[in-house]
């Protein structure tokens, strides 16, 4: 059971923010108004800010909740809007205070922990990269907390349920296509590398083949050889001599 002193607190805290900024409101006002002491409130809080810190908190454990129930991130979504719908003057004021980053870190800490669950089960068998469907994920992280914060800082005009099934509509099956690109590409990937290992594999054996052929006879021996004609012997020098004196005397009538 939760302490009805910390709900106490929490619930005047809004009450006051539908009513002024949250820069106007201190803990003396909170203590005043319900008749308790500061010693009390800080005993569970350690100022103003905490208490906000904590109702976006729990709130955060009831959207996880309803996405493990129902797999749809649309519904999870709404789930987790539905605080901001219930007070809508006081988040209204909490986005225009010093502390808009407990609001942007709720709605960040939302959106990313339901779609990196969504993504995580959307064809699950394909090879998609792990890094894509976390980029994917962040994405749509990304797209849905500004969305909501625009949506916050124009009024609250639209109703959540239709601007995020509209999302949800529109969007369909982007995240599969997104995926099987994925796919693709990591395929395509592996071949390149494949072919490159094979073009390698070949260059080293010709690297290998000519370093082989380098000790080889002279190009012109293996054209003769490969041409069928015999390699001169090398003719000894006296015959040489002896085959010219003989022709100068047949020449001379000897």
């Amino acid at each position: 059971m939760k302490n009805l002193t910390k709900l106490a607190i929490r619930k005047k805290l809004l009450e006051k923010l539908e009513e002024q900024p949250l820069s106007k409101i201190s803990v003396r006002t909170i203590c005043d108004e319900l008749g308790i002491n500061h010693n009390t409130f800080y005993y569970y809080y350690a100022d103003i800010y905490a208490v906000i810190q904590e109702y976006f908190d729990e709130n955060l454990e009831s959207v996880e909740a309803v996405y493990s129930r129902t797999d749809s991130w649309e519904l999870s979504f709404l789930e987790a809007v539905r605080p901001v719908m219930k007070n809508r003057r006081a988040v209204y004021h909490i986005y225009y205070s010093i502390r808009k980053e407990d609001l942007e870190q709720y709605l960040y800490s939302v959106s990313g922990n339901i779609m990196q669950a969504f993504v995580d089960s959307i064809l699950p068998e394909l090879p998609a990269k792990e890094e894509d469907r976390k980029l994917i994920a962040h994405f749509y992280r990304c797209a849905l907390t500004n969305i909501v914060l625009h949506w916050i800082a124009d009024g609250m005009k639209q109703e959540p349920k239709d601007m995020i099934t509209r999302i949800g509509y529109l969007f369909n099956g982007s995240i599969e296509e997104a995926l099987r690109r994925s796919t693709v590409s990591s395929a395509g990937a592996d071949a390149v590398r494949a072919g490159q290992q094979v073009e390698d594999t070949g260059a080293a054996g010709q690297e290998q083949h000519g370093a082989e052929n380098a000790g080889a006879m002279p190009p012109g021996l293996c054209a003769a050889e490969d041409a069928g004609t015999p390699w001169p012997e090398q003719q000894d020098p006296g015959e040489e001599l002896s085959a010219g004196k003989e022709g100068r005397q047949k020449k001379a009538g000897v």
